[in-house]
């Protein structure tokens, strides 16, 4: 018996009721968005992270390019946030350094995993958010996309991260829902 995927309902990202025990729904359902259903504009570019769907969707400012990529979203509610924000840094192998609360957490965890190194929990690139601790970044670690598996950041594949970075400016809006 051949399975086909779960379809995401018009206009949300839940998904439908399987149509049989045997089917089972896809985790992340990717689909295409309008950027006019999020933004007024795509002034310096727009991204916008679907929580729900565990995906990151970028436009650029002349709306010439549209990249969806999968991400890995936070463990829980209370590490998540949602709201406007905008790229405010962009760093090339940046250094990680665990929060306060995530120290308190795991007081096992290094202080700081230098950048470039290969279980630096950031990858080899980051946006920096206007909020503090929260960042879109790369992963070494790629069984994290996909998942709840954050402390709070949206992490990407090192190479879909490298790709975004090189497009996304210091002042591109961002949307999480």
């Amino acid at each position: 018996m051949a399975t086909l995927p779960a379809l995401a309902q018009e206009g949300t990202t839940e998904f439908a009721a399987p149509v049989s025990s045997t089917v089972r729904n896809n985790v992340s359902s990717f689909r295409m968005l309008q950027w006019q259903d999020y933004f007024d504009n795509t002034r310096g570019g727009a991204i916008l992270v679907d929580i729900t769907s565990r995906a990151l969707h970028y436009w650029s400012e002349d709306q010439s390019i549209y990249r969806l990529y999968p991400t890995s979203v936070p463990l829980s509610e209370d590490l998540t946030r949602r709201g406007r924000t905008e790229v405010v840094q962009k760093v090339v192998n940046p250094s990680w350094r665990p929060t306060p609360s995530m120290l308190e957490r795991n007081p096992e965890w290094p202080a700081v995993v230098e950048g470039g190194a290969k279980d630096n929990p950031l990858g080899t690139r980051a946006l920096y958010l206007s909020w503090t601790y929260y960042r879109i970044h790369g992963t070494h670690d790629t069984r994290k996309i996909g998942r709840k598996s954050s402390n709070g950041c949206v992490g990407l594949y090192n190479e879909h991260i490298e790709e975004l970075f090189e497009m996304a400016k210091v002042g591109t809006q961002v949307l999480l829902i």
